[in-house]
Formats: structure tokens, C-alpha cells, sequence
């Protein structure tokens, strides 16, 4: 019961993780909608307008990506620099790439810089960490399921004993000794599993 908390926070963690991934990726597109509207005449902001129309078309208006261009929608309509509001989406997010073109953005904005020219090299770095993260993952595919199957073996055995051999383990659960060499075994496996999901979880 006292890991069911740590669990949930780690869990949490987690998903932050995996959200700030897949805005990301979700970003990426957005800001390749955003380039298409600009080579076809568009301002930057109109083209940030349509490219939030395309992508609650992709993604669906409940997506990580929708929610945050409606945002930066917002923003527009309210003054607010663009390169600002870029730059506050991928510090909530805690995305490095979207706070990255956010500064890039910003320097192009103030010098005058291609814009057009930028934000496609940008989309293309963008695209390349991506295309490595994804090869690392197929590289590891095999070795992170293995490593979870290893992390629910002691569990399975811990059942399958206490169904075939009812009481065998109540020495170590009904006195002293016993809860404190099994909590020390459970200080074990929580190290033994945090460390398998630092390996087998590698980040660009």
C-alpha cells in the first residue's frame, strides 16, 4: 500500500513524458501547415489560424496541439507577439524543440531573417531527432518487453506459490523479521525496476 502513491506519481511522470512527445510530433505538423499557408501568401498569423483548422481536422479539436494553437489563437487576436506565445507553449509542455524554434523564431522575426527558409530547416531538424528516436525504439523494442515481462515475474510467482501451496509464505508475512526481510526485498525490486526503465528508456 505505501507504493501505491509513488507509483501514481511516477505513472504520472510518465505520461507527462509521452504527452510531451506526442506534442512534438504534433507541433511538427503544425508547423509545417503553417509553412504550406505562408508559401501560399498567408501572414504568419493567418497562417497559424489555418493551421489550427487543419489540425483539429488531423488530430481532432480535444488534441494536445489544438489546444494549444487555440491558445496561441488567442494570443494573436490579443496583441501578444507570436514567438512569446510559442515559447510559453513549449515551457508548459515541456518540449526543448518547440522552446528551440521559439528563440529561432524570434531572432528571424527581429533580423528579418526567410521565414519560410527557417521554419523548413527547422522542420526538418525536428524531423530528423524524431526519425533517430524512432530507430532507437525499434533497436530496443525487444529489450524493453523483455524487461517488463522480468518485472511482473516475481509477482507471478509470489501467486502462483500462494495458490498451489496456501500458507507457505506466512513466515514472512506474519512476524517481524519476516515483513522487514520482505520489505527490503520490495526496496530491491522497486530499485531493480526503476533502473530497467532508465535503461531501456532513451531520450534524444
Amino acid at each position: 500500500m505505501p507504493i501505491c502513491l509513488p507509483w501514481f506519481v511516477y505513472q504520472k511522470k510518465r505520461q507527462l513524458e509521452r504527452d510531451t512527445r506526442l506534442i512534438g510530433i504534433q507541433f511538427r505538423d503544425a508547423i509545417a501547415s503553417v509553412l504550406t499557408g505562408m508559401k501560399a501568401g498567408y501572414s504568419v498569423e493567418n497562417a497559424f489560424f489555418e493551421a489550427t483548422r487543419d489540425m483539429e481536422l488531423l488530430y481532432g479539436k480535444k488534441s494536445l496541439i489544438t489546444g494549444e494553437l487555440t491558445r496561441i489563437k488567442k494570443g494573436i487576436k490579443n496583441n501578444v507577439p507570436i514567438e512569446k506565445l510559442i515559447f510559453k507553449m513549449g515551457k508548459e509542455t515541456g518540449n526543448s524543440d518547440i522552446q528551440d524554434f521559439a528563440e529561432v523564431f524570434a531572432v528571424a522575426k527581429r533580423s528579418g531573417g526567410n521565414m519560410t527558409d527557417i521554419m523548413g530547416k527547422t522542420i526538418t531538424v525536428i524531423s530528423q531527432k524524431m526519425d533517430v528516436e524512432k530507430e532507437i525504439d525499434v533497436l530496443i523494442s525487444a529489450k524493453r518487453m523483455e524487461a517488463r515481462i522480468m518485472n511482473m515475474v516475481p509477482f507471478f510467482i509470489i501467486f502462483y506459490i500462494s495458490i498451489t501451496s496456501s500458507g507457505f509464505f506466512a513466515p514472512l508475512y506474519h512476524n517481524l523479521f519476516g515483513v522487514l526481510l520482505m520489505t527490503v526485498c520490495m526496496g530491491f525490486y522497486v530499485f531493480a525496476y526503476l533502473l530497467s526503465e532508465r535503461i531501456v528508456n532513451i531520450h534524444v
